[in-house]
């Protein structure tokens, strides 16, 4: 915004300082007027006569007071004034200078370096208040560009490599045209299948970090065992066991929405399990004013340090794949997390002493209303 040129900050607080000074310098020597001058006579100096044994003294008048001491004021005014625009200067160039800081920390943020940051030191203060804030923002500004760059990279990865098996099969079958067709057919089928399930994905993540849903009650134990049944032949296929325990659980959010975050947390369960004879438990309860979900795996171990990463963008399993036969496109818990967010609530992972995972999600609840005493 272009604003025409003013007073900087401060030559304002100088000339503030310089002129409380010459303020309060008036007004005492108002106050020797007032009380002190003021009550000498006007009379020729010959009338004012005391006599100290025997010594005829005579005292000066108003006139010859007020001629001494109108120099020496304007002296005295002077120096205020000057002593108040160099102390006024430098005392606000001292307050000033974390102003400073800070400016030059967020005109390099503009210029778009996010790494400087202020760290200033010194006692708590208004200043320092402000760069603390400044530069807890700029963590934030720098974590998120950071993530959204990382992801952007690994969403053209994982939308390219679909599109260059794709031409690659294309390019063999238009070289070799005895090539067995259906073969070819199914083989870009499963290729188109992944890129759609992928963008369908990348469709619901975006959805979901915008909140741009309307919410309404959902009974989780009913979502778990609609999740639990769509994914029952997947879970046989696998042989795993799949087992839905709990209550009745009433949240507020979309039916949708939550109903593929169970699905999500269902099918990572059942896909990063043992070979054979796992299990896959889904459990539900209100817990006081929130609604709990526990998803809960058996599998290979997992670290304490890998536990927190699983939750970013396409990451799968304990490192980043881009396999082209990996069932799953790699946004699995980012997006339940996504939507545990968008619901205004939390996701723990823990991972369990003798493999798997345990996942809690809390949502908010709904307050239970008591039923009359005569119902039944």
């Amino acid at each position: 915004m272009n604003r025409r040129p003013g007073l900087s900050a401060r030559m304002k607080l100088t000339i503030s300082y310089a002129g409380f000074l010459l303020i309060a310098g008036t007004l005492l020597l108002a106050v020797v007027w007032v009380f002190v001058l003021r009550w000498l006579p006007t009379d020729d100096p010959g009338s004012i006569r005391r006599t100290f044994g025997g010594v005829i003294f005579i005292g000066p008048n108003r006139a010859d007071l007020l001629r001494g001491f109108a120099p020496a004021a304007a002296i005295a005014l002077a120096f205020l004034l000057v002593f108040g625009l160099l102390g006024g200067w430098i005392l606000a160039g001292r307050m000033l200078a974390p102003l400073t800081r800070i400016a030059d920390a967020a005109r390099a943020a503009g210029n778009g370096s996010l790494s400087h940051r202020i760290h200033m030191k010194g006692r708590q203060d208004e200043f320092r208040e402000l760069s603390d804030v400044f530069d807890s923002m700029l963590d934030q500004l720098e974590s998120h560009i950071a993530e959204q760059q990382r992801f952007a990279a690994n969403a053209s990865h994982e939308l390219r490599t679909p599109l260059a098996i794709s031409r690659t099969l294309l390019d063999v079958a238009r070289k070799d045209p005895t090539r067995d067709q259906g073969e070819l057919i199914e083989r870009l089928y499963a290729v188109n299948t992944r890129a759609i399930d992928l963008t369908e994905a990348l469709l619901l993540l975006s959805r979901s970090e915008r909140h741009s849903f309307t919410r309404e009650p959902v009974d989780l134990s009913l979502v778990a065992e609609e999740a639990a049944e769509t994914l029952l032949p997947l879970a046989e296929k696998r042989r795993i066991t799949l087992d839905v325990t709990g209550e009745t659980t009433q949240t507020v959010g979309s039916p949708a929405l939550i109903l593929r975050m169970v699905t999500n947390l269902v099918q990572n369960a059942i896909v990063h399990n043992l070979a054979a004879g796992g299990t896959v438990t889904i459990h539900t309860e209100p817990q006081h004013d929130a609604s709990v979900l526990r998803v809960e795996n058996t599998g290979l171990p997992l670290s304490s340090e890998l536990v927190p990463t699983l939750t970013e963008p396409f990451r799968r399993g304990t490192e980043r794949v881009r396999a082209d036969e990996h069932p799953g496109v790699g946004l699995g818990l980012a997006i339940v997390h996504s939507i545990v967010r968008a619901h205004d609530g939390t996701l723990d992972l823990t991972p369990r002493p003798t493999g798997g995972l345990l996942v809690t999600i809390r949502l908010p609840g709904i307050p239970q209303t008591s039923s009359p005493s005569g119902d039944h």
